[in-house]
């Protein structure tokens, strides 16, 4: 009886065996070296557990915000289930119901005239669709993104990102140039007549969380009007609610040429992601409507949750209680620097997408380590790993936070006393 229920659900052990041959031995070992062998069980809200059901970690990073609404969120499980009653992915060559309905909900919660709405399934590929559309509306080719910034990692997207990702694989394409973040004179002097598009997110998660100054992205709009170069905002993780706002570049009062929207407008049950276009540059497809597509992008039940998502998300009560939790976390943070400034420096934020702004660049990693241990999923910034990253859910739970705080401060005195025991940048470098 016991060999047939390990053949018909495999043990924990079994499970990272059959991973470690068959997807990928690298992490295997990566994990095993920092003692976090989670696989991947129940989940609930902000809560995640082994699969052997001993350990529960409360998710404060959210796979980059895919998880704004919680794991398994209800509402969201039945309009999916109820969807399922009626639709299957659809066919991308007809015209859809459920693709204009979410299309034109999309359309109104923007400004300006941005107005199209081109429908995928990852956001790199969301990313490569506003680089082709780009190139094509304005003719010409060239790309500007910032450093340490991160857009994906398909064929254009990849470029316009770390060459860590692309180097590996020998990949190199022109046309596509970075600059500093926040640095208005780089991207002045980055400008010619060939500059098709500058994309920017909104706020970088890779590089830490940098908040810009409003005046900023202002002038990059006003760059870009002069010189008829299309702005693309990345919004895959900054979108949907995260920093009070639908959408975080309303904190700016700018209206981009080009949106680009993903993780959580799948509310962490179906992929879909969505690139939103002025009205006027949708006219690259007039000639053939054909020329790009996307098999199961803007997949029909897939649709009806992200409407939902949006629904939900641009509530004006909803959006009340992520600066609620916003404020909380503000004050629990500056406690805990005041306590603990060896480590702490302070936080980085806009409603909830925020980063924890640590002393130096090992204690991201290993801040990331020992609050695992401690029952908190937390990820470091990759491309400033003096920061961590904290992307809770936007309806946490308020009566978690004193749970969290206690959490996050026994993992800050772990990684106190461990720090003077690790070689700086030797040991954790290359955690997540």
């Amino acid at each position: 009886m016991k060999n047939k229920q390990q053949k018909e659900e495999p043990l924990k052990k079994e499970i990272i065996g059959f991973f470690r041959e068959h997807v990928s031995s690298g992490k295997v070992e990566f994990f095993r070296k920092y003692g976090m062998d989670f696989v991947m069980g129940r989940r609930e809200g902000p809560y995640l557990w082994d699969i052997d059901g001993e350990k529960r970690l409360i998710n404060l990073h959210c796979n980059g915000g895919v998880f704004n609404l919680g794991h398994r969120n209800p509402v969201l499980i039945k309009t999916l289930t109820e969807a399922l009653e009626t639709y299957d992915i659809g066919n991308h060559h007809l015209m859809s119901k459920t693709r204009a309905v979410l299309a034109e909900r999309l359309a109104q919660s923007m400004p300006g005239d941005l107005e199209y709405v081109v429908f995928g399934v990852g956001g790199g590929e969301a990313v490569d669709l506003a680089f082709k559309v780009a190139r094509g509306f304005t003719h010409k080719t060239k790309i500007i993104s910032a450093l340490g910034g991160y857009h994906g990692h398909t064929g254009l997207a990849i470029a316009a990102g770390d060459p860590k990702y692309r180097d590996p694989f020998g990949l190199s394409i022109p046309g596509f140039v970075q600059v500093p973040f926040a640095d208005i004179e780089a991207m002045k002097t980055a400008f010619d007549k060939d500059t098709a598009a500058v994309i920017l997110e909104t706020i970088p998660a890779t590089l830490g969380m940098p908040v810009p100054e409003k005046a900023y992205l202002q002038q990059v709009a006003t760059l870009c009007k002069e010189n008829n170069v299309l702005l693309i905002m990345d919004e895959v993780q900054s979108g949907l609610g995260r920093t009070g706002k639908v959408w975080a570049f309303e904190h700016f009062g700018i209206v981009p040429d080009i949106v680009v929207i993903g993780k959580g407008l799948s509310g962490g049950l179906y992929p879909i992601t969505v690139t939103v276009l002025r009205k006027d540059i949708e006219s690259v497809f007039h000639e053939d409507p054909f020329i790009h597509i996307s098999t199961f992008g803007g997949a029909e039940p897939g649709c009806i949750v992200a409407g939902k998502v949006l629904e939900i998300t641009s509530d004006p009560d909803f959006l009340s209680r992520v600066n609620r939790l916003a404020a909380l976390f503000h004050e629990g943070v500056d406690n805990l620097q005041k306590r603990r400034p060896r480590f702490v420096k302070g936080l980085r934020q806009m409603g909830l997408m925020m980063g924890l702004e640590l002393q130096d660049e090992i204690s991201g990693p290993l801040l990331t380590k020992t609050a695992y241990d401690n029952g908190l999923l937390m990820v470091y910034a990759n491309n400033d790993t003096s920061v961590c990253q904290l992307l809770p859910p936007l309806n946490l739970p308020v009566e978690l936070m004193d749970e969290i705080m206690e959490k996050l401060d026994k993992a800050v005195v772990s990684a106190i006393k461990l720090k003077p025991l690790l070689k700086m940048k030797r040991t954790f470098n290359k955690l997540f």
